[in-house]
């Protein structure tokens, strides 16, 4: 009697990450057949959302916005906010029937032949035969190494911290960074009930119109992604000058670098959801950038010295992937993943990332795009005898 042994397990897809990538990684590998777990540190899917401060709306239109397989209700608006950002990642989890596994953080990634072995919460050792990062671009608050930080006390908090400006009411408040949290956060405080608002600058940073004429910013972000930098650069300021009021007076002169060169160095273009009119009105003071904290004093670029009651630092956030899979040489000096979207490393087939770029085409319909092509070379894979050469060739993951 000749008897068949039995076939190896067929290990499902790990997602790492139950924000809006994660959810449409495993989304669009469900709709293929293949199994994929999310696994989430936290108690619900879209922590980071949960966590945003209460004004927040998209900076993408709706319909740019929606992940695969589920459009977002016309009753959330043009601009989505935070809250139902939520409701929608709450229910597209539940209608593709997502498998979820919250409170499992992982704190480590290993190659084991063809599979990868995650080390989690509670000494599991999960065993995938792929995995995708989607810890997402925000994920562990930055503060500057400023002298005197430490010893400045309670008064100063990191923007992910802040909420609304109830708690501000009454108070000078130094904002720490001008990007669209910084930007947005003092616009919040000084529409509020701060009684003053300083808003300090390092770079000036390129601002644009939500929308100009109806056309939204997100749109114009897309048009112009791989048009050469030059041109945008010329396209942007035209455009800065049509649609955008010099602010030098105020202390915000044009920025001196272009808006797409400026985006290849890492940051984005600000969206005006109030600062414009509020710093012209005097309502939000532009002041130099923070050098060091001394005794209980501000101490500014300039020299000056202020002693506002709070500060807040919108100093962006670093995506702390290192002791996750610094060991596995997929990282390059900034901490980022030399790869995105269905391209795998060389030297690690089988292991993908989403979410660790800053699109000027919208955050959102980026992941979602992402989501599909990861799917597609995952489920191409998993049909495609393991080939080592291939893999060499083209970073394609191995199969089962």
């Amino acid at each position: 009697m000749v008897t068949t042994p039995p076939a190896p397990p067929v290990h499902p897809v790990y997602v790492i990450g139950g924000g809006p990538g994660g959810l449409a990684v495993a989304a669009a590998l469900r709709a293929r057949g293949v199994r994929a777990v999310v696994l989430e540190k936290s108690d619900a899917v879209g922590a980071s959302w949960r966590a945003h401060y209460d004004r927040l709306r998209l900076h993408t239109t709706r319909r740019l916005s929606a992940l695969p397989g589920l459009k977002m209700p016309r009753s959330f608006g043009r601009w989505v906010a935070r809250a139902d950002v939520v409701r929608y990642l709450e229910t597209y989890a539940e209608k593709h029937e997502l498998e979820v596994v919250t409170g499992v953080e992982v704190h480590r990634i290993e190659r084991a032949g063809e599979d990868w072995v995650l080390h989690a919460t509670g000494g599991r050792r999960l065993t995938g035969r792929a995995v995708v990062v989607a810890t997402g671009y925000n994920h562990t608050p930055h503060l500057p190494a400023w002298p005197g930080l430490h010893e400045y006390g309670e008064k100063l908090v990191h923007a992910c911290a802040y909420r609304n400006p109830g708690p501000y009411e009454g108070k000078d408040v130094l904002v720490v960074g001008v990007g669209n949290t910084g930007a947005e956060i003092a616009a919040d405080l000084a529409g509020g009930g701060a009684a003053r608002v300083r808003l300090a600058v390092r770079t000036v940073p390129h601002i644009v119109r939500r929308t100009t004429l109806g056309w939204p910013a997100q749109r114009s972000g897309i048009l112009v992604r791989r048009l050469p930098v030059a041109l945008v650069d010329r396209l942007g300021a035209l455009s800065a000058r049509f649609a955008v009021p010099d602010l030098t007076a105020h202390g915000l002169p044009r920025p001196d670098k272009g808006l797409a060169t400026r985006q290849r160095e890492g940051a984005i273009p600000v969206q005006d959801v109030g600062l414009i009119d509020a710093v012209r009105a005097g309502k939000v003071e532009v002041v130099a950038a923070v050098e060091a904290f001394e005794d209980g004093e501000v101490v500014l670029a300039d020299g000056s010295r202020i002693a506002p009651d709070a500060v807040i630092a919108a100093t962006g956030y670093r995506r702390a992937l290192e002791p996750l899979l610094g060991h596995l040489d997929v990282l390059d000096g900034r901490g980022l993943p030399v790869t995105h979207g269905a391209r795998s490393p060389r030297e690690a087939p089988g292991l993908y990332f989403t979410g660790f770029t800053n699109p000027i085409s919208g955050m959102l319909r980026e992941l979602a795009r992402d989501a599909e092509r990861i799917a597609r070379r995952i489920a191409r894979s998993a049909k495609t005898p393991s080939r080592r050469g291939r893999q060499e060739t083209d970073g394609e993951p191995t199969g089962d």
